[in-house]
């Protein structure tokens, strides 16, 4: 069993309206400081525990947006697999534009840490990379074309939470996670009532067609958003080569603000 970053939004994925994340928004169902916490399973095992924290830079309303994501793998998981994933993604709360996003990955004998900047003006992505399991390797430096404003792929989840949805509509977004920019299409599957650990919620089926786009792998992706205000995503399940990955929202708590 290998947990691997592009598996885990479980963290990141989605999509949009069929517009741009440009395209101007309702207000937003989230707020700093947001937590989001996530039991993981693979099969019938615990495989981890994934907690997403939404704060601000500064106290204007239109200061960037950070949002930290933690992946550790827990339990049988653990011991066949360490995991300790961590992202940091930084969106314009007024557009949801990506402006940049860092991650330290730690799965296995595999550890790298990577750094995207959206360069809007110039339509860029500024791709650099090293490995540092792999020390005498040189880093790696990419520059790629973007349509100006794009969504990393923790910030794409957070846009989704934004949008209206009704059953069939159709769901668009540009994502680029340093090379080239996919189109990432969802549907709206079906409104149905699921059991959670925060009791029974009326939710949002939602498929994205992150595998076989996005990744090249063979997979499916379902997220369950609740039907209310906040648009929480109560359930996220990715269905791979290895098996099957659950996570389970099991508490979202907010923060006073500060004085």
């Amino acid at each position: 069993m290998r947990f691997r970053s592009s598996t885990l939004p479980i963290v990141v994925l989605a999509l949009s309206a069929s517009v741009s994340p440009a395209a101007s928004l309702r207000p937003l169902p989230f707020a700093p400081v947001e937590t989001l916490t996530y039991n993981l399973t693979w099969s019938v095992f615990a495989a981890g525990q994934l907690v997403t924290t939404l704060s601000q830079s500064g106290g204007s309303a239109g200061d960037p947006y950070e949002i930290k994501a933690v992946a550790r793998s827990r339990g049988f998981v653990s011991l066949l697999y360490q995991v300790h994933d961590e992202f940091h993604s930084v969106f314009d709360p007024t557009n949801m534009c990506s402006l940049r996003i860092s991650k330290s990955i730690q799965e296995g004998r595999r550890h790298k840490e990577t750094r995207i900047v959206f360069d809007s003006q110039r339509k860029l992505a500024i791709f650099d990379e090293r490995d540092l399991a792999r020390p005498g390797d040189p880093p790696k430096h990419v520059e790629t074309e973007t349509p100006g404003c794009v969504a990393d792929l923790v910030t794409a989840f957070y846009y989704l939470r934004a949008q209206p949805m009704q059953v069939g509509q159709q769901i668009l977004v540009q994502v680029n996670d340093g090379n080239q920019t996919s189109e990432v299409t969802g549907l709206v599957q079906a409104r149905e009532e699921i059991q959670t650990p925060m009791g029974r919620r009326f939710a949002f089926r939602v498929e994205p067609t992150v595998f076989g786009g996005l990744y090249k792998r063979k997979g499916r992706m379902l997220i369950w958003f609740s039907d209310d205000p906040q648009r929480l995503p109560l359930r996220i399940k990715a269905v791979i080569s290895v098996g099957t990955i659950v996570g389970e929202l099991q508490s979202a708590t907010q923060s006073p603000a500060k004085p």
